[in-house]
């Protein structure tokens, strides 16, 4: 991809070895391929390759390697953080392909696909994935980042259940991943992030799951204050098959917004069961009790419809968040959470806490990277925040909030941080072992940080 008169390679000679396309800072197509669905801070790299398959993701490590540049991946879903600021950017939408081999129970998942697209390929046959809340998140960036999802405390992570992955590394190299070919890279990748290579492929297990009883309880915390702290108290008394969370969220007082639910500052009790409807309405019945719901919408449904239980919004627009992972939650620590997180905050903090433990506890038949598993509770606080707008107007408030629960936490997970995240964050994901085994093979795989990512681990560097 050089010419000969200079020796870096030339965007003409980068098209010309593409099946996909290239998009430069003047072409048509740059923003939307740039800005995905976090609004803030969008990339401005020197050159989008909008990769049509394999071959088009070695291409652009070439041209970035050559040219003296990082690459980074953009995200599939919620998790871009840090911008790139030139380079070379790829997006992999084009490479969105789904194959379920129903008599293995297992999906084979292309780069770019989301989880609404491996859901729907797996219900005729009956099977489901373990996919998070939100089916428009990217498959493959949710699970190297561990992924906490609707069956998450009887069936344990998504990385838990990764069989391979297909990996080009920046070397150029194609890689097939597995317990037994390159293992050590097959531990880094299922929980230690994207910070070793662009996954171009993956193969999950599936779970013979057709159906579930789900969705949400809503209080006024005016009139129910203690919703979280009754909920908290609940969840030590369901089994594994039940994963739930709850969401507090002060609603504006505007049009669009249900009536019921407008102007108040509301506690989202969410639920997924995996078992029949009866013993799911058994196991909810006491938190029923706490007083009359604003809205009520648990019912049995298809696995495909899985996206109501949390209702999350699908537009994209601009935030950012932080979260810690707890041991546990005390009862003035919740009291004063509903308390800072209310309409009086300086800026609209939506609090999520996700019940962990079960599976999530216990390690996989094959070791992974997934950080932290003794959590009981994930803390995580995010606000919505208008393109151009000056970030520190939530992050002060969201310091103030998490503070109180910093000396008592495990760390950090790598999912659920929606903004740059620097090195010494990233490594309270981990145990120090384990981070240093990623460090080591950081410098193994990407000793120059070719790759620019949401989660980045610094090469480790030895003594010659």
């Amino acid at each position: 991809m050089t010419d000969t008169t200079n020796p870096k390679p030339t965007v003409d000679a980068l098209r010309r070895h593409l099946l996909g396309r290239v998009i430069t800072p003047e072409g048509s197509g740059y923003d939307r391929s740039t800005t995905g669905f976090q609004l803030l801070d969008p990339h401005r790299p020197d050159v989008v390759v909008e990769a049509a398959d394999e071959r088009d993701v070695r291409t652009a490590f070439e041209f970035a390697a050559h040219s003296g540049s990082r690459l980074t991946v953009q995200a599939t879903g919620h998790g871009r953080g840090a911008a790139l600021r030139g380079g070379v950017l790829l997006d992999t939408h084009r490479m969105s392909g789904v194959r379920v081999d129903p008599g293995e129970r297992t999906a084979w998942i292309e780069a770019g696909a989301d989880w609404r697209g491996v859901i729907e390929a797996a219900a005729p046959h009956g099977l489901a994935p373990l996919s998070g809340s939100f089916p428009g998140v990217g498959a493959i960036s949710y699970t190297l980042g561990g992924g906490v999802g609707l069956l998450a405390r009887r069936h344990g992570f998504a990385a838990d259940h990764v069989n391979r992955l297909d990996v080009i590394t920046p070397d150029g190299a194609h890689r097939r991943v597995t317990a037994s070919d390159e293992p050590e890279l097959f531990r880094a990748l299922r929980g230690g992030g994207g910070d070793f290579g662009v996954v171009t492929g993956m193969e999950i297990g599936l779970l013979p799951v057709e159906r579930i009883y789900g969705g949400g309880l809503f209080f006024d915390l005016a009139r129910v204050p203690e919703a979280p702290r009754a909920w908290r108290d609940w969840t030590g008394t369901v089994p594994e098959e039940m994963t739930s969370a709850v969401t507090m969220l002060p609603y504006p007082d505007v049009p669009g917004v249900p009536e019921s639910l407008r102007g108040r500052h509301v506690a989202q009790l969410q639920f997924s069961y995996l078992g029949s409807a009866e013993d799911g309405e058994r196991l909810v019945e006491p938190l029923r009790g706490l007083g009359e719901p604003l809205g009520d919408t648990l019912r049995e449904l298809p696995y495909s419809e899985s996206g109501a239980v949390f209702d999350e919004p699908d537009q994209p627009h601009g935030y950012r968040g932080r979260n810690l992972l707890l041991d546990e939650l005390g009862d003035r620590e919740l009291a004063d959470l509903v308390e800072r997180t209310g309409p009086e905050a300086p800026v609209m903090c939506v609090t999520g806490i996700r019940h962990l433990g079960g599976a999530l506890a216990r390690e996989p038949e094959v070791p992974d990277s997934v950080g932290h598993r003794a959590a009981g509770f994930s803390l995580g606080v995010l606000s919505p925040l208008e393109p151009g707008s000056d970030e520190e107007e939530a992050r002060k408030p969201h310091d103030e909030i998490l503070t109180p629960f910093e000396e008592r936490a495990l760390g950090h997970s790598l999912n659920f941080s929606y903004g740059s995240l620097e090195p010494e964050r990233v490594r309270t994901a981990f145990d120090p072992a384990t981070y240093r085994r990623l460090a080591e093979l950081k410098a193994r795989y990407d000793p120059d940080a070719l790759l620019h990512t949401n989660h980045p681990i610094p090469p480790l560097k030895t003594e010659r």
